[in-house]
Parts: C-alpha cells; structure tokens; sequence
C-alpha cells in the first residue's frame, strides 16, 4: 500500500513538474509589457516559441530516444535567445513607440547609460550589474531545467499517448496559422521572435553594407529659395525636445500646458506678431530627435534611421546651403552635446556650439544641465543681431524638456542676469534642485518642464530685436510612451511666430491656423516643412502645396 501510494505521489509529482515547465516556458514567450515600464505581464496566448520549442524536443526524443545534456544546454540558449527577443519587442515600442533598431539604438545607447547613471554611486552601479548577472544565472537555470523536465517526462508520455499528441499537433496547428495571418489563430498565438532578429539582420546589413541599400536614400528635393520674402529677416528654427500632440489630445495636458501657449500668443501679438500653427509627422518617437532635425533640413524623410545613416555619408544638400547662398550666416546651437559629434561635419554650420564650447557658469540642472533660456541667451550675446551685417539663421534643438524632465530650471525674467556667474536666486536654485529626479514619477516632470518652455519663450518674445526675425517652434517627437499613453499619434505641433504679412497669409494658405490651436489633420510629414518654408520665403510667389494628409500610425516603422 506505502509503495502504491508513494509511486500515486510521484506520478503527481511529474505531473506538476510537467505542468509548471510548459506554463513557464508558456510565459515567457507570450508576455506583454506594462506600458512604459521594463517590466513585463502575463499574457493569456500561446507562445508560438515554445511550441516550437516542445516540437523540437519531441522530434529529439522520438530519433534518438532521448535529449542529450549538450543538446539541452544548446536548446537553453536558443530559447534564452527568444525570451530576449520577446522582451525587445513588447518593451521599446512602449518606451519610443517604434522598433527596436539594434545597429541605430546601440550607438546611442552608451550616451543614454552615462548619461543615466549620473544620479547613482558606483556602489549602486555595481550593485545593479550583479543583480542583472544573477537575474540572468537564475533565467538560464530555470529555462535549462524545464527543458530537461520536458525530455525526461513531458515528450516520452506524449509519444505513448495519442491525446497528448492531439494536444500538441493542434498547439503546432494554430502556431502554422497565425504565422499564415488566419485571423481566429492569431487571437490565440503572441508572435514568434525570430522576426526580430531577422529584421536586424537585415538592418545590420543595411548599416554594414551601404552601397547594397543606396537606392533606399531617395533623391533629394530641390531646395531652391530666394528668401526674398524675409526681406534680409533672420529665421531661428527651435526644435522642442519631446513636444508632440499629446500635449493637445491629452485632457490633463492640454488643461496645464495650454495657458502658457496662450501666453506666448499674447506677448507675440503685444510686439506686433502673428502666431500660425500646424500639426506635422515626427520622423521619430519618443526618442532619436536626429532624425526629425536631419529629415527637417534635407527634405528626406528619414524615419528609417537607416535612410539617415547613409545620408550624412553623402554630399546632400541641405536648407543650410539654401541660406548661405543667400547671404545669411548657419549657426547650430547644441547644448544637449557633450561629447564629441563627428556627424556635424555633414552639417556644416558656419558656426556650432555644444555645451562645453558655451562656457555655462551657472548651477547644472539634471542630467541636462544646460537650461534652455540661457542657452538662448547666451548665442544672441556670442552672435548678437547685427541690422547692418548678415541675418542669421539659428538652428536650436532644446534640452530642458528631455526625459526625466526634472529638476525643471526657474526661469529668469530679467535677461540681462541669464548668462551671468549667477543667473538665479539662491532660493531660486535650492527650490529647483529639491523637485529630484523621480524615473516613477515623470508625468508632472513632463508638465513642469513644458510650462517652463512656454515660460521662456514669452518671455523671448518681449525682448528688443535689432533685426526682424521669424521663429519657428517645432516639436521633435512626442514623449515616451509613459506619458502619451498607448497608440499615440506621431504629430507634433508647429508654432510660426512672424510679424510679415506676406508669411503669415501664405502660411494659411497652405493650411496653418491663427492662433496656438492648429488644425487636427497634419499638413505632412516633417520633411516637407522645409519646403514649405522655403516656398513661402520665395519672392516668386509660388507656395508649394503640401501632400496629401498623412495618416495617423502609431506602430511605423520601417524603421
């Protein structure tokens, strides 16, 4: 009786042990992602991976009778392989809302860990590297063990029992069939991961092999202008880092940042100017601000970022040229750069400053220490308009407004004590310093530092300007998907702030509304506000009529 119970007890045992093994290798190819975090939750689908995974270990054991321990430690890493892929997939379009892109996003990825790590003491460095090495030690044990569990009890029952092969040709069944887009199979199965690493092979080759994928850099698009219309206007285009649509479409953002919108309108008109605005498509999310700068200046969309890399190994032309030829002087203000950035050369400003070059004296702000009122104070002092010399054309990706938005800079109103040693209170800087960075809590960062931004810029607009001039305010990408939420559009708002009539009439014309509220449909991708402009600054007359509205699509990417 003891032994009958003991081998009743063991059965159940395998049973569970079985059980277990498939609903952990189950889950950890099927996961999803909690939006905008790194960590992942269940999901109630069949991961197409570790079916593919219990097939292949069938077969094994139906040849040779068993699975050997190397062939185990192989299928561990493969499958490792596939859970990194899954997690790849599901998290960086929650955090950019886009693929990943390995050859595009590794590059940057140094920066972003230097740049992250700035808050923390090397103890706590060391600390997260051992707990990533451990955390991974244990994932390779676990997976290592459910797949021995499955060899050694799952496949030689299942091959002796016709149900259990029933059960596994229909699981194989419904992987086959989501993989051929049956639409009742794809409800039922989460996607394999072998598309990702093929999309980055491809990718790889892409970057690696140029020449092969030149023909996927379209031609660029004549960038011919007179500017006669600026009558000798400078024109300052201000890339806003991370101010996309959101900031309309969301209700609790529209209510906080939208009075400093309007405040900017009011002080524009107190000066004589006008306020037209307009919604056009980011070549990016969330992140990747180069290639809606770059797709802005040569007129090539360039949200595959593999259409940018190629680019800037060319000779291009770009809307800088278009103002040189004309007599103005391009100057790049950078003051997000910190470290060395040989793809300016493409560029080829007259004039380019990263923050080092700026000599900023005052108290660092975060992790983007430079507030972006000073950076602007501070070019128009190095290069202040001259009504006698050559206009400039100002080129300014802000920084202030990039994640993790915080501490927010106060902003000066007295402009004359920007640039200066001490361009803010004692308690000032103590106020601004205490709101810590908080990676849990970006969202009111987020409004903080948009509120900041308008602040500013109002406060721009009631300055003396020896020279006319023409600003353009024009959002790079929207923010990380933890603050637009899921299935966000790719929009992004543009503010054009002139007092030329001839401007202002041709910018309606073309589809910009009066006012800090811009029509809800795009007039375009980014890359066709550069011809846009161009065509309204032209003395002929002739304005170049956007595309056809461009659809609204939260998943691109081709990129």
């Amino acid at each position: 009786m003891d032994a009958q119970k003991t081998r009743y007890d063991s059965r159940w045992l395998v049973i569970a042990k079985v059980a277990a093994a498939l609903l952990v290798l189950n889950f950890l190819t099927s996961f999803d992602n909690v939006w905008s975090t790194p960590w992942i939750q269940a999901d109630s689908r069949i991961g197409a991976d570790a079916v593919a995974l219990w097939l292949l270990v069938l077969t094994l054991v139906l040849l040779f009778g068993s699975v050997g321990r190397r062939t185990i430690t192989l299928l561990t890493v493969l499958f490792v392989a596939a859970v990194v892929g899954r997690y790849v997939d599901v998290t960086v379009p929650s955090w950019f809302g886009r693929k990943v892109n390995l050859y595009w996003d590794a590059q940057h990825l140094p920066r972003f860990l230097d740049v992250a790590s700035q808050e923390y003491s090397w103890w706590q460095l060391v600390g997260m590297v051992a707990a990533f090495v451990v955390a991974l030690w244990l994932l390779l044990r676990l997976i290592r063990a459910c797949i021995s569990v499955l060899a050694v009890h799952a496949a030689p029952y299942t091959l002796r029992s016709p149900a259990a092969l029933a059960v596994s040709v229909l699981a194989a069944g419904l992987v086959v069939a989501s993989l051929l887009q049956v639409a009742p199979a794809t409800a039922y199965v989460s996607a394999p991961a072998y598309p990702v690493y093929e999309r980055q092979a491809h990718l790889l080759a892409a970057a690696f092999f140029p020449e092969s994928f030149r023909s996927d850099l379209p031609a660029s698009p004549p960038l011919r202008s007179d500017l006669g219309v600026l009558n000798g206007a400078e024109v300052k285009v201000v890339f806003l880092e991370s101010y996309g649509a959101t900031t309309y479409e969301r209700d609790d953002l529209f209510a906080a940042i939208h009075p400093g919108r309007e405040r900017l309108e009011q002080a524009a008109r107190a000066e004589g100017r006008v306020v037209l605005s307009a919604f056009v498509k980011a070549a990016a999310f969330g992140g990747a601000s180069d290639l809606s700068h770059l797709s802005f200046l040569s007129g090539i969309d360039l949200t595959d970022p593999i259409r940018h890399d190629l680019l800037i190994t060319t000779d291009r032309p770009t809307i800088l040229d278009t103002f040189e030829q004309a007599g103005y002087r391009t100057i790049g203000l950078y003051p997000a750069m910190s470290w060395d950035w040989p793809e300016v050369a493409f560029y080829s400003f007259d004039h380019y400053h990263d923050a080092p070059s700026l000599d900023y004296r005052g108290p660092k702000f975060g992790l983007w220490w430079l507030p972006d009122q000073w950076s602007m104070a501070r070019i128009d002092e190095m290069y202040p308009p001259d009504p006698d010399g050559k206009p400039r054309f100002v080129f300014y990706p802000t920084i202030t407004t990039h994640i993790p938005f915080r501490p927010t800079p106060p902003y000066q109103p007295d402009w004359t004590v920007v640039t200066t040693d001490k361009p803010y209170s004692d308690e000032a800087t103590k106020k601004a310093m205490d709101d810590a960075i908080d990676w849990h809590g970006l969202f009111q960062g987020y409004i903080n530092t948009v509120q900041y931004t308008f602040e500013w810029l109002a406060g721009y607009q009631a300055l003396p300007q020896p020279r006319d001039s023409v600003l353009v305010l024009v959002g790079d990408h929207q923010p990380a998907g933890g603050i637009t939420g899921p299935n966000a559009t790719w929009n992004v708002p543009v503010h054009i702030i002139t007092s030329n009539d001839t401007i202002a009439e041709r910018l309606r014309v073309l589809g910009f509304s009066d006012g800090v509220n811009p029509p809800q449909q795009s007039l375009g991708h980014i890359s066709e506000l550069s011809l846009m402009l161009l065509s309204v600054f032209d003395s002929g007359g002739e304005t170049i009529a956007s595309s056809a509205p461009v659809a609204d699509d939260p998943q691109q990417a081709a990129n």
